[in-house]
């Protein structure tokens, strides 16, 4: 099954789509499932729901067209973070997820990880059918009264002053620009401070993160730790947005809606609908990621179940496995424009390679080849892999053998996806 690009995207584009429009999502995209999903989907057990529908299925909605055929859970970024600063481990930020709980293994000096159902998975599966932990009812509970103590302009008023000796900068841009220049300031400790005050919880290992940048010989911050130096700059150009009235602070929930941001290093594309988003995301996307309004590829997720719906019965009930590999031949389609733009050389319609070197000494079948050949392989290597350390975080592309397991739907909405004897 060939796997799209990467995509990261908010609750309010999920929340918009239809079943089927949502299997089309998971089909031709690999997501990145974010913490601030996550929380914002939980949070609603608490909301105030209206047309009739209890939080409990308003969440389930939303879980059952998440995807679960090709989704993978982001580490917090708390947890990035601070194993950045105390050196345990760098957090690659080439538009993979970076994913934990991984079981490191070896095997005839291979390396490998093993990948059991996450906990959030196992958390979408149960909310689909509307049960819930009390832990969780009592999270969102808590989250939710945090969200509404939130005063964005009183945590904002610190960096007023900052602002009115900058000129007063009026567009997000120069927001943006201003917030660049601070960070790369001459004095670069007190960079450091701000940055651990926005991101520290645990205040005993400050010491340690300043002493090993002294060991360093105080390298730029930026070198330091980039996935650090990435979310304070979207904390500083939050906070300085709101001083400059270009950023709401009377909604609340802005202070989750930013969050996403700090997930961009892990995804070729973001698509949302929120206007926060709308206007701040381009600001920290690389060149060659892509931003997509959540209309417009709701609307294109559309047209591309018309187009799979007018295929013969025949082809649909062998599942989407076998029948949609690839989105239409056709540039009009935007998720086909999205393949062509960030999978080089397209994977489209593309006829199968001779396995890779490493694939040989793998002896892994080729992509292609019959799914139950490629699982008994991998089930092998499972099954007499030796553990190999230690869990640490592991972008998915790094080790030559990575195994997740994983509980999916055979149908969703309309749609056969797997045939009945797999």
């Amino acid at each position: 099954m060939a796997m799209g690009p990467i995509l990261i995207f908010d609750k309010s584009t999920l929340q918009s789509l239809n079943p089927d429009e949502a299997v089309w999502l998971d089909n031709f995209f690999m997501t990145n499932i974010t913490p601030p999903f996550y929380m914002e989907t939980l949070a609603d057990l608490e909301k105030e729901v209206r047309r009739g529908k209890t939080p409990e299925q308003v969440v389930g909605e939303i879980a059952y067209k998440t995807p679960d055929m090709h989704s993978y859970p982001n580490m917090h970024h708390l947890s990035l973070i601070w194993g950045e600063l105390t050196g345990k481990g760098s957090v690659e930020m080439r538009g993979f997820p970076v994913l934990g709980g991984g079981r490191p293994v070896m095997l005839e000096g291979r390396k490998g990880v093993v990948y059991k159902q996450s906990p959030e998975a196992e958390a979408f599966g149960r909310w689909q059918e509307r049960k819930f932990l009390e832990v969780e009812r009592t999270h969102a509970k808590k989250w939710r009264r945090e969200l509404q103590a939130a005063d964005l302009r009183a945590n904002s008023e610190n960096f007023r002053e900052i602002w009115k000796q900058a000129g007063r900068p009026r567009t997000l841009a120069d927001i943006k620009d201003l917030a660049d220049r601070l960070i790369d300031g001459p004095d670069q400790y007190a960079v450091l401070r701000m940055g651990l005050a926005f991101t520290t919880i645990d205040t005993d290992w400050i010491q340690d993160v300043v002493a090993r940048w002294d060991n360093l010989r105080r390298p730029p911050i930026r070198e330091f730790a980039p996935y650090f130096t990435h979310v304070l700059t979207v904390n500083l150009f939050f906070n300085l947005g709101v001083v400059a009235e270009l950023i709401g602070s009377e909604r609340k929930s802005n202070t989750v809606d930013i969050s996403y941001l700090y997930y961009l290093p892990f995804c070729m594309v973001f698509t949302s609908k929120d206007n926060l988003h709308l206007r701040t995301a381009p600001y920290f996307l690389r060149s060659h990621q892509s931003f997509v309004n959540g209309r417009d590829l709701k609307a294109d997720l559309g047209r591309i179940d018309e187009y799979f719906a007018a295929f013969p019965e025949d082809q649909k009930e062998r599942g989407l496995f076998a029948f949609a590999k690839y989105p239409p031949n056709d540039d009009s389609y935007l998720v086909t424009r999205l393949w062509e733009k960030h999978l080089k050389p397209p994977t489209r319609n593309r006829a199968p390679k001779e396995p890779s070197p490493k694939a040989k000494t793998l002896n892994v079948p080729p992509p292609d080849s019959d799914p139950k050949e490629i699982l008994k392989v991998l089930d092998d290597f499972e099954a007499r892999a030796i553990p190999a350390g230690r869990d640490a975080p592991t972008a998915t592309q790094e080790p030559a053998v990575v195994t997740f397991q994983r509980s999916v739907a055979r149908s969703k909405g309309k749609w056969k996806r797997v045939p009945d004897d797999a």
